[in-house]
């Protein structure tokens, strides 16, 4: 029998999956074999289920004051690489399950015909079902890869027909890297597309539990790291990052806290962009301009009424989007009154839930707020614990303009004073990310433990100019 791939080489191999700027989560047992392979420099950014996203392996010297704070998922020291950022478990599952990692790498202790597998930690104690982190990632990753030696214990077959495998997750894989071949399952079975140097079709089926058929294209495998380019999110003007948002859009955009927490400079280039038919997610939709909440004495602030008055808005989607006086009602409660806008009003506190739910790939959640009142009418409601409790949807955007403070060029976002407030949960909840910051840095000036919203949050940072003002 030819030899079998070395873990070194089965990691090179892996990773030519990954792209430049992926966010990889590695599970533990064989796939933290992985992170040694690549180089200090990578743009491929891991994530560990210790809680650290864009980590390479210690190198000698480097773990002696650092093994407590930086560990990967097998537990073994790991360094932080620049534009690296701390996680709590939260934060983690919520990433995976809001679809933001590109790849999970995970170790089956079998894999059936299907692609379907069973984790090698609840192969180990089959009793207990212990997935570890195979369910979650298998649930929210975009793509899931397998990384496991071709034969078991015994050298027994790990990949059978069926009816051998109690799953590990909802899904099967998307692609199994083995120690002698590349294969994809496929809704007619296990395709294979790649052989280890010196192996053969008959070598392989030999070795194998269950009908394998050959790609067209079958070849030997390549052992070599791509070459990835290098990542930058950085725009040159608000209005080139915000000039894709079309017509009908969802757009999340920060309004408490006056001035200080809004993207003026990217509300001013969206207003100039022109998109109509928007749908704004914002907790004021625009009350700083007539109430002068954190405005300097003379000045009006810019807001969200530039865009209700450029007559780009349809809806609003807030908590406050009128005035708390008649006598000077906001761009939108008179554009509400002439029946232009339409609104959905939320609590608060409910309107940030919903928020952060939908960019935690949570699709909905009870709340005991407006139970009773005219916002529960339509909504299902449920009696938990002798409480009233409402059922109240995840949001989720198309578009987001926030405000930070400083970013690097990997998107790593820090915030200034109560800006940080719907910013960051905001950040998290759209499709395509956008912030304004004072200033641009390069990665690993911001420290792991400063950063609040993770660059694979954000799509694009503008710097906003120095002479720009937030009132006209």
């Amino acid at each position: 029998m030819p030899d079998r791939l070395n873990i070194q080489a089965q990691a090179r191999r892996v990773a030519r999956e990954f792209s430049s700027g992926d966010v990889i989560a590695v599970g533990p047992g064989l796939p933290c074999e992985v992170a040694p392979e690549l180089p200090g420099n990578s743009p491929v950014q891991l994530l560990s289920d210790c809680g650290v996203l864009g980590y390479r392996t210690a190198g000698a010297g480097e773990s002696a004051d650092r093994e407590a704070y930086a560990l990967d998922s097998n537990g073994r020291p790991a360094v932080v690489q620049p534009g690296g950022v701390f996680l709590s478990t939260v934060e983690m599952a919520a990433m995976v399950r809001a679809g933001l990692v590109a790849a999970a790498v995970v170790q089956p202790g079998q894999v059936d015909a299907s692609g379907r597998f069973s984790h090698w930690t609840a192969a180990a104690v089959p009793d207990l079902g212990a997935t570890v982190q195979g369910s979650d990632l298998a649930n929210g990753s975009r793509r899931l890869i397998g990384m496991m030696a071709h034969t078991g214990a015994g050298s027994g077959p790990a990949i059978v027909e069926s009816g051998a495998v109690q799953g590990s997750g909802p899904r099967p894989l998307d692609l199994l890297v083995t120690d002698a071949a590349v294969i994809r399952p496929t809704p007619d079975g296990l395709l294979v597309e790649e052989l280890a140097p010196g192996w053969r079709m008959d070598d392989l089926a030999a070795v194998t539990g269950a009908r394998l058929s050959y790609s067209p294209t079958l070849r030997e495998m390549d052992l070599e790291l791509p070459s990835w380019a290098p990542v930058s999110k950085t725009y040159a003007s608000g209005l080139e990052a915000v000039s894709d948002i079309p017509n009908g859009s969802v757009v999340n955009i920060d309004g408490f806290a006056g001035p200080g927490g809004m993207p003026h400079y990217l509300m001013v280039a969206l207003r100039d962009q022109g998109a109509t038919g928007l749908t704004i997610i914002s907790n004021t939709a625009g009350l700083a301009r007539v109430i002068s909440f954190g405005t300097p004495p003379g000045k009006r602030a810019i807001d969200h009424s530039i865009l209700i008055d450029n007559h780009q808005v349809s809806k609003a989607i807030a908590s406050y989007p009128v005035s708390p006086s008649a006598s000077r009602p906001t761009s939108f409660e008179m554009a509400f009154q002439q029946g232009e806008v339409g609104l959905e009003v939320a609590p608060q506190g409910t309107l940030a839930e919903r928020i952060r739910a939908g960019g935690a790939g949570v699709a909905a959640f009870f709340t005991p707020t407006a139970a009773g009142t005219l916002l529960a009418e339509g909504k299902e409601t449920r009696e938990i614990d002798g409480r009233q409790y409402v059922l109240e949807e995840g949001l989720r955007a198309d578009y987001c303009l926030i405000r930070g403070h400083k970013a690097d060029t990997l998107g790593n976002v820090v915030y200034k004073g109560t800006s940080r407030n719907f910013n960051p949960i905001m950040a998290t909840s759209a499709r395509v990310t956008v912030v304004e910051v004072d200033e641009i840095v390069e990665p690993g000036q911001l420290g792991p433990e400063a950063i609040v919203t993770p660059g694979v949050y954000i799509d694009r940072v503008v710097l906003r100019p120095p002479d720009f003002s937030p009132y006209d």
